[in-house]
């Protein structure tokens, strides 16, 4: 195809700048063979946008090319700080090349100069023959070429620059760019610049005195400026003039360039559809691959679907649109808040979506100055209320539990949930990718989203949604819900290939949304007062443990500095080096000092110091700041769609990192009290992994051992060291369960050593008399390892599965790293599905028995309920039945159960 309007743009794309930026910005996507695509998607993400705005122009990518530029002559340190590519990136290069050429559009690669001069002469040439140019960049030096006809856009930051733009970005406009990178230098290319001068002095300098030849000119006009440093800059300036010159030339973008083409040879040819089906094959972009089925070419890689975005602020429209959403088979929605924090969170607007393209943002209460009248508050929730709990009108949302909580506090209870795009992304592949909606609609539709810092700026000027104008946030907020309508019928499909996968969605992620939100909602109550007690404490053993660290040293260092702790430990006290940084100092990692605590006194001092330290400033000092000033009490996050294995997280606060082997630990469970006439129970599942080993391994001797109710760590023992049960000694009742701990998460001989303090010799003695024991389990793992590498992946017992990319990679370590996930993970997984089905099971107990106990807590393999006293006897009875009918193996599963005052009491 040639170009048929000679005033449509040629755009010049700056591949070499969105190669790396795509590679750094973007989630680490790969295919399920572990080829990286990040990069990939993200540059032709990028193209395949510029195509559809502009279907008339040109679109001509430049690259660097491989060697040293006329720069590295003048400045043997130009860009030389630079680390080597990451291999990552680098074998993405071939492909993005290849589907550039299969677009049919220009690439350009000239030796000797970089893109950035390339791109340079190509755009004056066009502005002086009358055409308009649009440089497609994410480098400020580009500025510099910005003129009447000229204008930079960075697709990433959806941000547009002409000479007004330049001079309001960056202080000064275009002419004086090169002056600017001049006196600041550019950290990214290792220009030096003048010493001293950043950006705040650059441009008082240029502001004020014009270019870099008049500031040379005049260097006593600068003292008056009245600066801070003013008076003796001029000196520093006068000293340094040199570098400055120099850094003017290295600045200045070479727009002569000798090239054999001229912006009138350039044009977009025919795209070879095969070829690109096959590239699209190879790295797995279904969603460009069904879009080049049964359309035109052209259509199929510019996008050519308009979109329809409404912003509603009339009541008919709003009447238009909530009957759409009533006759629609299933809509999505999202809503637009001030805040993440879902208990204090304000609505600011909800926006729709009932068919791919078209949807609409209702804004409700924007409130900076100047803001358009919007619909009434009250009369449109009210009018929602019944269609948002309607369980027959079916919705899908991406992250619906944050919603489900913003429609909570103002009296709505969310019905009806069909699907949640994030959890459909993470049922099919929890590895592939984030699951957050930028990255699934890079993944799964192509298309790079406008990300919420575009509109609200960044940092601590960065807006809440009720501070952006509602021009630029309704198109943001609209788009929400149309990529979630469309993710959901992407994913959806695919999920419906494959049963098992569907089967973990519908009857676990999804049952399971609505009882983590009840969970975050009813919360937990926190005994400020013990939590300042214990701080006090807290802080009073780091000034002993210090103290004792200054007496081991022989003198004053500040424990919470790496460097002077390096100092003393590898300098003074001339302790060996185990282990360096990346940059080759030497480590004081937590693996290193517990190695070094071995023989010496101080690294054992630094970790207890570390241990304490991390207690107060996690837990005793921050938690009472979590209390929600209207509920008195502390509500986590949990996080579905993040661990690989199934487990839940959570965070704000982070339950599951509390730990209940020190003191001072279980003191902080102390903390999380019962209200006056409750109860807290505390029920966890003894030995999960291992009784599901037993399961999925089919081990007689293990089989056998929990089916007697036998104490497995001392069955093994005995096993091992070839004792009777009863003369087990505790020490060996230690390494028989550092053993059967250590190989359910795939531990070899080597790793059992370093846990147990024994030689290594004596760790494989045990590994193999442990086979010797328990066949069934080596079969299981050489089993497992050999099912993971055929297909790729490995599978819980309820079919959630997860992919291992570098299952047959041809670096040792990372195989041997997925080999022992392989092993690891099916336990893992099913665990987390046993407690997950658990917990659905429990909140639907509760509902049906009318009771008033809550569910407050889930960590790890225990479940924490707040219940009323006259409760207590038939939720103790009715916990444990449930929990421990969540499975069925061929071992018990069985579930211990504590009652009490507080956490710790009933764990």
């Amino acid at each position: 195809m040639t170009n048929k309007n000679t005033q449509a743009p040629l755009i010049l794309v700056d591949g070499s700048s969105y190669l790396y930026r795509a590679f750094h910005a973007l989630p680490p996507l790969t295919t399920s063979s572990g080829k990286p695509t990040g990069a990939v998607r993200g540059v032709i993400a990028m193209l395949r946008r510029h195509l559809k705005e502009h279907p008339d122009s040109t679109v001509a990518v430049v690259f660097d090319a491989k060697g040293k530029t006329f720069r590295d002559e003048l400045y043997a340190d130009y860009k030389s700080h630079r680390p080597p590519m990451p291999d990552e990136l680098r074998e993405q290069i071939q492909p993005i090349h290849d589907i550039i050429d299969a677009m049919g559009l220009p690439r350009l690669v000239v030796e000797g100069v970089e893109a950035d001069d390339v791109i340079g002469t190509l755009a004056l040439e066009a502005q002086r023959q009358g055409q308009a140019v649009i440089i497609s960049t994410g480098d400020k030096d580009m500025a510099q070429l910005v003129r009447p006809g000229i204008t930079l856009v960075n697709t990433m930051s959806n941000t547009e620059l002409d000479v007004e733009g330049v001079r309001e970005k960056y202080g000064v406009g275009p002419e004086l760019i090169i002056d600017f990178l001049a006196l600041m230098g550019d950290k990214s290319d290792n220009i030096p610049g003048v010493p001293g001068v950043g950006q705040k002095t650059a441009l008082a300098l240029l502001q004020n005195l014009g270019s870099l030849k008049d500031i040379y000119a005049d260097l006593d006009a600068i003292a008056p400026l009245g600066f801070r440093g003013a008076k003796t800059l001029g000196k520093k300036m006068a000293e340094h003039r040199e570098a400055a010159e120099l850094s003017y030339k290295l600045a200045t973008i070479k727009t002569d360039v000798d090239l054999q083409l001229h912006p009138q040879d350039l044009h977009n040819a025919e795209p070879d559809i095969d070829r690109l089906i096959a590239l699209f094959e190879t790295l797995e972009f279904r969603g460009w691959l069904e879009e080049l089925s049964g359309e035109s070419a052209q259509e199929a890689m510019a996008e050519a679907v308009e979109r329809e975005y409404a912003i509603v602020t009339e009541m008919a429209e709003f009447d238009a649109w909530l009957q759409k959403l009533k006759e629609a088979e299933i809509f999505a929605f999202d809503t637009e808040t001030t805040s993440l924090n879902y208990m204090q969170a304000k609505l600011v607007g909800l926006s729709f979506a009932v068919e791919p393209y078209k949807a609409a943002y209702v804004p409700l209460a924007h409130d900076y100055m100047g803001a358009p009248a919007q619909l009434p508050f009250d009369e449109v929730l009210a009018k929602l209320k019944p269609l948002l709990e309607d369980e027959n009108h079916k919705k899908v949302g991406q992250n619906l539990k944050y919603d489900s909580h913003i429609l909570a506090n103002y009296g709505i209870e969310l019905r009806g949930i069909a699907r949640d795009t994030m959890l459909e992304s993470y049922v099919l592949d929890s590895t592939g990718s984030r699951h957050d909606m930028d990255s699934l609609a890079l993944k799964y539709l192509g298309e790079q989203t406008v990300h919420y810092e575009d509109i609200a700026g960044k940092g601590a000027k960065q807006l809440t949604f009720n501070q952006i104008e509602v021009d630029k946030a309704g198109p943001y907020a609209a788009e929400d819900a149309d990529i979630t309508l469309r993710l959901h019928q992407e994913l959806s499909p695919r999920l419906a290939r494959e049963p098992s996968l569907e089967k973990v969605l519908d009857e676990i992620e999804m049952p399971l949304l609505p009882v983590l939100a009840r969970m975050e909602r009813n919360g937990t109550y926190i005994d400020a007062k013990m939590l300042a007690a214990q701080s006090a404490e807290l802080e009073q053993k780091m000034r002993e443990v210090e103290q004792r660290a200054f007496e081991e040293a022989g003198e004053e260092f500040n424990l919470g500095s790496t460097k002077q702790l390096g100092a003393i430990l590898f300098d003074k006290l001339q302790i060996p080096v185990i282990k360096k940084t990346p940059k080759g100092a030497p480590s004081t990692a937590e693996p290193v000092l517990q190695e070094l605590a071995h023989s010496h006194a101080l690294p054992a001092l630094i970790m207890e110091y570390r241990g304490l330290a991390k207690l107060k400033n996690t837990y005793t000092d921050k938690l009472p700041q979590m209390i929600d000033p209207a509920t008195g009490r502390v509500h986590t996050s949990y996080h579905q769609a993040v661990t690989a294995t199934g487990r839940l997280s959570s965070s704000d606060p982070n339950l599951q990192n509390i730990p209940i082997r020190t003191e001072e630990g279980r003191r902080i469970r102390q903390a999380f009290v019962a209200p006056a006439g409750s109860k807290i129970i505390a029920a966890d599942y003894s030995q999960i992994e291992l009784r599901i080993m037993a399961h999925l391994s089919g081990d007689k001797g293990l089989v056998e051992a929990f089916a007697a109710g036998q104490d497995i760590h001392r069955a093994t023992a005995a096993e091992v060291f070839e004792v009777a049960p009863e003369a087990v000694t505790d020490e060996q009742r230690r390494r028989a369960k550092a053993i059967n701990f250590g190989l359910i998460y795939g531990m070899s001989a080597f790793g059992l050593a370093k846990q147990l303090d024994i030689p290594r010799a004596d760790a494989q003695q045990y590994v193999d008399l442990y086979f010797e024991r328990y066949p069934g389990v080596h079969a299981y793992m050489e089993n497992t390892r050999k099912q993971a590498s055929e297909q790729g992946y490995v599978e819980t017992l309820f079919g959630r599965r997860l992919y291992l990319p570098e299952i047959n990679s041809r670096n040792g370590a990372q195989r041997q790293a997925a080999e022992r996930t392989a092993i690891n993970a099916p336990m893992q997984g099913t665990a987390a599905d046993i407690i997950k089905r658990a917990m659905i099971a429990v909140d639907t107990w509760l509902a049906e028995q009318g009771l008033e106990t809550k569910l407050i807590m889930q960590v790890h393999d225990e479940l924490v309920l707040e219940v009323p006293e006259r409760e207590v006897e038939q939720v103790s009875t009715g916990i444990t039945e449930l929990m421990q009918s969540a499975a069925e193996l061929h071992v018990p599963l069985i579930a211990d159960l504590g009652v009490g005052d507080n956490w710790d009491q009933a764990h």
